[in-house]
């Protein structure tokens, strides 16, 4: 006879549902599992023996179904899938989730003040109808876009370049495609994102006003998963192929459809992008632009692969690409249309070692290169010239570190990183004859070290370190602490103090607003610790959060310093123009949220209340005036609402007007010169929009889900300006030239998950 063939007759026989045994276990041993549903879906088991001790049960369940058991402590046991037996989750099971469904279902505040999405479980948010990364952290208190651009989101008053966003751990130069408008991330493989506005962990330089920490998946699932869909924008796919029991490949794609299909979607960010920008005017009406032809896409792919249950390799690859051409045609037929074109790419690949030393000690080894390209022609048809221009990044690093998880309250993380950043620009003009290159480079060395630390009843957690760069090219030091600390003083409230210093030597400048064809004037530049300095900042936060029967009601006042900012990454379109200086910004605010959670229903209102003003030596006589991005008071009423597999979300967004500064009344224009008033002593009329989306699902079988979904951005359809400024026209009047926000723009999608 043959026993094993009986065994396992026998075993399948007595197969139950998992969740029809945890139900038991939880009875009989006094314990609770957490778990996601669909890590427990479609598993079966047998029924442990009464007479086994839990920890047996749990090794016998773990047999039979090949997840992780993981006990938390005496009557708390996390299942997840599995990944080895040095998971992932025992080096980071003291970063407790102190919120859970921040907002909506998939967000959630850790304790050392990061906010967590998970995109596999995201619910949903006004006016998207997929977890876009960079649209969705604009949700969260303190995190607005001025001009509704993913390539320019303001952190607490900072300007996009101050954010360090990480891509698996790579920097990267570009985060939107169609100029700004969608993230330039594809959402369905990225596992989750991490952003921290202050207080962050010493590992992380550059980013003086946040991080936005993106990751893929980094265990081997051992299981297949695709999806494909599109929208009126877009279409994409993706896929999780296991290859063997030790090896995992991933990948996506993405590509628009606006040079296939002409959308009204498209017909807007079209008008919202190129507005007032070489495209749209070409400055002479016996010119015609057309012929235009515009498209992005994104692949992105990692191989994992498991060496030993101790040793991983993982290799990243990502590349994202915008592109535009147009004619510029005379109406003169015996003259020839000439073609302008603007490109714009971020290309990332990078390997990472992974050793698991034993359950207490991990190291990891990065090695990555990043590169941005930025790059324009243009021709001016009236003074039959053309242009070039040119901007390049090519980021170099290496990530050295090592966890020890000294006992079930403390952490300690060390480590070293190198960088070097090489910045180039360059610009070639054929009439009159014109060549610019400049080219910088700056390598830093970087070592940390930081201690986590939880109190047995879970009620205190903090974290302390101290990160220092050395800067090669000016012999430079910058010691930077950093601290989180947040204490529970009974179930329903809890104290939160957060602080660091931070620096960076890359920014973004704009040098005259028609460069790259008006579209994405700005260009990425180094600090040569003279007339750009290098950029600190300094921060503090102190929160209270009060949770209970699913009622959210949080508050933080905070109070930023950055300094080493030029005048030219500010963006003026004022007096200040062309005038290059070197000041700062003091930012202080409150960020408000109550959140109410039902059983299908969740709504909220966030208000922030702040105040950012500039101060430089040069400028305004040395007196402070508000910052180009001060926005004094911003709101936000939103709710959700779930019922079976639809899904419905509706959201309104106000905020006062950006500041502005006016022409003096009545003047008489002499050399062509545009007298102001005080700087930012006026302001642009206050900003409101009403966005809805719903999606629905659909199952066809047990492996194979849609779902279709519906957006309106905009709904009331707000002529909002986001811009104003002035120019004089042919005749020496002063124009008034104003930048509108998106008008109604609907959306629609459908998807397929296998």
């Amino acid at each position: 006879m043959n026993t094993t063939l009986g065994f396992t007759q026998s075993k399948f026989k007595d197969l139950r549902p998992l969740a029809e045994i945890l139900s038991v276990i939880e009875t009989r041993y006094s314990v609770n599992f957490t778990y996601l549903d669909r890590t427990i879906e479609d598993k079966y088991a047998r029924l442990p023996s009464e007479d086994l001790p839990l920890s047996s049960a749990l090794e016998q369940l773990k047999s039979d179904t090949n997840l992780d058991y993981i006990i938390l402590n005496s009557s708390n046991i996390v299942i997840s899938k599995r990944t080895n037996p040095f998971s992932d989750f025992i080096t980071q099971k003291l970063e407790e989730v102190v919120i859970t469904n921040y907002l909506t279902k998939g967000i959630s505040k850790k304790s050392d003040g990061k906010i967590n999405i998970k995109t596999d479980d995201f619910g949903i948010l006004p006016g998207l109808i997929e977890p876009d990364i960079l649209q969705s952290i604009q949700s969260l208190p303190g995190i607005i876009s001025v001009d509704e651009r993913v390539s320019n989101i303001n952190v607490r008053g900072g300007t996009h370049d101050q954010n360090l966003i990480l891509w698996d751990g790579i920097k990267m130069y570009q985060s939107g495609h169609f100029f700004g408008l969608v993230s330039a991330f594809n959402p369905y493989l990225t596992k989750e994102v991490n952003v921290s506005k202050n207080g962050t962990s010493t590992k992380y330089g550059d980013g003086v006003s946040s991080v936005i920490d993106m990751q893929q998946s980094n265990s081997l699932d051992q299981e297949f998963k695709a999806g494909a869909g599109f929208n009126l924008i877009h279409a994409d796919a993706y896929a999780k192929l296991p290859l063997d029991e030790k090896a995992e490949f991933q990948l996506s794609a993405r590509r628009s459809v606006t040079d296939f299909v002409f959308t009204p979607t498209y017909d807007q960010f079209l008008q919202r992008v190129f507005q007032d920008s070489d495209f749209s005017n070409a400055g002479n009406s016996n010119i015609i632009s057309n012929n235009e032809r515009f498209y992005f896409y994104d692949i992105a792919a990692k191989f994992l692969y498991d060496i030993t249950d101790q040793d991983q390799i993982r290799f990243n690859f990502s590349t994202i690409n915008n592109s535009l051409t147009y004619d510029q045609e005379p109406l003169d037929a015996s003259q020839q249309p000439l073609q302008n074109s603007l490109e714009q790419s971020n290309f990332a690949t990078g390997v990472q070692y992974l050793k698991y030393w034993n359950s207490k000690v991990t190291t990891t080894a990065q090695i990555y290169y990043t590169n941005y390209d930025l790059n324009s022609t243009n021709f001016n048809v009236t003074d039959t010239q053309r242009s070039q221009q040119d901007n390049q990044v090519d980021d170099f690093g290496i990530k050295i570190n090592a966890t020890n998880h000294i006992d079930d309250n403390l952490k300690l993380h060390g480590g070293y990183q190198f960088s070097e950043v090489i910045v180039s620009n360059s610009e070639l003009i054929d009439n009159p004859v014109f060549e610019s290159f400049v080219k910088e480079v700056v390598r830093t060395h970087s070592i940390y070290g930081e201690a986590e630390f939880t109190s047995a009843n879970k009620n205190t957690y903090a974290r302390i370190g101290l990160r220092t760069n050395y800067i090669e090219k000016f012999s430079e030091f910058f010691t930077e602490p950093r601290l989180s600390v947040s204490h529970k003083l009974n179930n329903d409230f809890r104290l939160e103090f957060l602080a660091e210093l931070k620096s960076q030597t890359t920014s973004q400048i704009i040098d005259l607003q028609n460069d790259f064809l008006g579209i994405e004037q700005r260009r990425w530049i180094l600090s040569n610790n003279e007339d750009i300095p290098i950029i600190k900042s300094v921060q503090g936060a102190f929160g209270i959060h009060y949770n209970k029967n699913k009622l959210l009601i949080s508050a933080e006042a905070y109070i930023k310093d950055v300094e080493g900012i030029t005048s030219r990454s500010q963006g003026f379109l004022n007096q200040y123009e062309f005038i290059g200086d070197s000041g700062k910004y003091q930012v202080r605010g409150v960020d408000f949220l109550i959140n109410k959670q039902f059983d299908s229903f969740s709504t909220w209102l966030s208000y922030t209340y702040s105040t950012n003003d500039y101060t430089f030596d040069n400028l305004n006589n040395g007196n402070s005036f508000p910052n180009n991005l001060d926005i004094r008071h911003a709101a936000t009423f939103a709710g959700t609402y779930t019922f079976d597999n639809l899904k419905f979300a509706l959201g309104m967004n106000w905020h006062s007007g950006r500041p502005l500064t006016r022409p003096i009344p009545n003047q008489v224009i002499g050399n062509a010169v545009i007298e102001y008033e005080a700087p930012n002593s006026s302001r642009i009329i206050d900003y409101f929009r009403t966005d809805i989306s719903a999606t629905y699902k659909l199952k066809f079988t047990d492996k194979l889900d849609a779902s279709i979904g519906a957006s309106i951005w905009n709904l009331f359809d707000r002529k909002n300006v986001i811009n104003a400024y002035y120019t004089l026209d042919t005749n020496g009047d002063v124009v008034t030239i104003e930048n509108l926000s998106l008008g109604i723009t609907p959306n629609i999608s459908f998807r397929i998950e296998f």
